[in-house]
């Protein structure tokens, strides 16, 4: 049971993050990780700003305009 409840939270937070955009900070640990263990990986406040002002044209992980 408490497997199922588990794997529900992690699709439920998975949805909500690709509903409103934002990728996964956990998904690019791991394919950093994986894929270029040489390169230093990004903190998720950084990782999210980068997301932020690649969607929304933000400047430090600041919305400026809603379209």
């Amino acid at each position: 049971m408490l497997d199922k409840l588990r794997r529900f939270n992690f699709y439920r937070k998975q949805f909500l993050s690709l509903l409103v955009g934002v990728p996964s900070y956990e998904t690019y640990v791991e394919y950093m990780q994986a894929h270029h263990p040489h390169k230093p990986v990004k903190t998720r406040k950084e990782f999210f700003c980068e997301a932020q002002e690649e969607r929304y044209n933000a400047k430090e992980g600041k919305v400026s305009r809603c379209c």
